[in-house]
């Protein structure tokens, strides 16, 4: 892919999805609870109990995650970054002939009688392209892609459920199935099947954040039948990337806009180089529910991503899925941000991850990177490394947006105006993982590493007050942090004090040290992180990650590992994997 992303491509995809439902296929149309259709006397039973095969086989309306399918892909293959078309984005899709088709049985959803089985009407068919605003009363024959839920950004209410349809003209378009009547249709549907809808909306399509390029969203109705599409021999595609590269962007940044998707190679995960001892911390995830990755393009510039909820923790079982070997990654509707001057994509709740051999695109480029395993190693180590400088005032107008929603680090040179007094200054962690120490009936333990005895080593948590030019602010010395401003470690200084003051008991506060008194007036350069404390207005006390002095050159790091062994590993994957055939019905 070029680096402004104008290549068409041809793969196929799999279904993964951020909370998703995956049922049983239904070989009964289903229409929303209210419905007084007069049934033929033949009960679907139970929605949650399962059939024989031939029976419908309907699960409750959980989200989980589908099985994933694969296609044939055809066109111009991902991994060449010199293809063109003038015409659009970058564009793939997955053609499979599927067992699909006219024969089906309609499943009335009744308020009052439970389940019962009608003929259904044979409308129209129609093309998604004939789709405009207003009701209809024909067919719908499409593939659904992937369905997440829709909730308001600041109650977080259940709106509806979002869906990616597809039909088998290859194009794309939203579906909406409101709040009320979600119980109706989500134990019924799953990721990748094929259905045919009689009577829905043609309702207009919401102009921000969209994920098709249509003017109008499927809304289904009061009178709205969902079923099964059964033996046809009609081909539908499995999915359709829409790939953005840096320029495209760049260009679309901060404006709200449609949501593009992206295929690359990780650089950095959370900071970390790629290699053989890479471990993702998934609690750590679960915890903060946030990873950062640096990734880039064939040999363009490097970029943020920020994957969030769904999209990281998916990421986090991926990852350890691949024994830490997967190198190459697509991450659909991205949301292209500005934080802290820099370029960054961030994960929505329509997002989703695929890896390495998942669909044909990561596999083009995985193929491409092996036959470039000089782009592997390359990188500017700045471009990569280097964190935004700013003064103390723009870290506090940043806090301060009302969409800064990501923690971000930053670099901010700033003189020490004192040191706080009357606080402690250090405390006592675990000698493994220095999360904070709890005190057991006899001994210390620690919650994260779950051992009832450990050593205690104190570590460093002191407030420094600091100002530049314009503006005073407090920020914390965490860790590492105090050793590289003090150049003593807290552990030695607080063994130093007990030895020369042998009566004070072990809760006594150690005062704080010379050593850290001694920084006040040094002109230092800081790396701060904005936490989600910061973002949510809960305090402005900023951490440190990092001292420097302002001559210190920015931090570099090793890529030279072994990138180059990790990309032959996956790539021989590949080719160890059977051929992936189109599903025929």
């Amino acid at each position: 892919m070029s680096s402004n992303g104008k290549s068409a491509f041809s793969g196929d995809s799999c279904s993964e999805k951020p909370k998703d439902g995956e049922a049983g296929n239904f070989s009964c149309p289903i229409k929303p609870i209210g419905t007084h259709d007069v049934s033929s006397g033949l009960s679907i039973g139970d929605p949650r109990s399962k059939k024989a095969k031939g029976d419908a086989l309907v699960s409750s309306p959980s989200l989980t995650k589908p099985s994933g399918n694969r296609g044939v892909s055809s066109g111009v293959s991902i991994g060449s970054p010199n293809s063109k078309n003038p015409c659009g984005p970058i564009i793939q899709t997955a053609k499979t002939s599927v067992s699909s088709g006219v024969r089906s049985k309609a499943a009335v959803s009744s308020g009052v009688r439970g389940k019962a089985i009608v003929s259904a009407n044979v409308g129209r068919v129609m093309s998604s392209k004939d789709v405009k605003f207003g009701p209809h009363e024909g067919e719908l024959r499409f593939r659904l892609i992937h369905f997440w839920e829709a909730r308001n950004v600041r109650t977080k209410l259940l709106i509806g459920l979002e869906m990616l349809l597809i039909d088998q003209e290859e194009t794309i378009i939203q579906g909406f199935i409101p709040a009320g009547r979600m119980d109706t249709y989500l134990p019924h549907m799953r990721a990748g099947g094929i259905y045919r809808l009689h009577n829905f909306f043609g309702s207009n399509n919401k102009t921000l954040y969209r994920v098709s390029e249509p003017s109008v969203t499927i809304t289904f109705s009061s009178t709205s039948v969902l079923s099964d599409l059964e033996d046809s021999s009609v081909c539908f595609p499995e999915d359709r990337f829409r790939f953005y590269g840096y320029e495209e962007f760049n260009a679309a940044c901060d404006l709200k806009g449609d949501l593009y998707d992206y295929v690359g190679h990780i650089k950095l995960v959370n900071g970390q180089v790629l290699n053989d001892s890479l471990v993702v911390d998934e609690a750590e995830i679960a915890s903060t529910r946030r990873v950062l990755l640096h990734v880039q393009t064939h040999d363009g510039p490097v970029m943020k991503m920020y994957l969030w909820d769904k999209a990281a923790s998916d990421f986090g079982e991926r990852f350890k899925a691949s024994g830490g070997t997967a190198s190459i990654i697509l991450v659909t509707t991205l949301n292209p941000k500005r934080y802290g001057g820099a370029l960054s994509l961030s994960s929505m709740a329509s997002s989703r991850i695929f890896m390495d051999s998942d669909v044909q695109a990561t596999r083009d480029y995985l193929n491409w990177l092996y036959s470039n395993l000089d782009v592997a190693k390359r990188v500017d180590v700045n471009v990569v490394t280097k964190t935004e400088t700013v003064t103390i005032g723009e870290l506090f107008s940043y806090m301060k947006q009302a969409d800064a929603k990501v923690v971000a680090w930053f670099e901010c040179i700033a003189t020490i105006g004192d040191v706080v007094h009357g606080s402690g200054w250090y405390y006592i962690g675990c000698g493994g993982c220095h999360t904070k120490a709890t005190k057991g009936p006899i001994t210390l333990m620690c919650k994260k590493c779950g051992k009832s005895d450990i050593v205690g080593v104190a570590q460093y948590l002191a407030k420094i007050s600091v100002y530049d030019n314009n503006d005073q602010a407090v920020f914390v010395l965490l860790g590492d942090s105090g050793h590289e401003l003090s150049g003593k470690k807290a552990s030695e200084l607080v063994e130093s004090y007990f030895e020369a003051n042998e009566d004070e008991g072990s809760d006594h506060l150690v005062p704080v040290p010379q050593a850290l008194i001694d920084t006040i007036g040094q002109t230092r350069k800081f790396i701060v992180k904005v936490s989600t404390h910061n973002l949510t207005g809960k305090t402005q006390t900023l951490t440190v990650t990092k001292v420097l002095t302002p001559e210190d050159p920015d931090i570099g790091v090793n890529l030279e590992e072994s990138d180059g062994e990790r990309v032959k590993r996956a790539a021989e994957n590949i080719e160890r994997e059977e051929p992936k055939r189109a599903k025929c019905g």
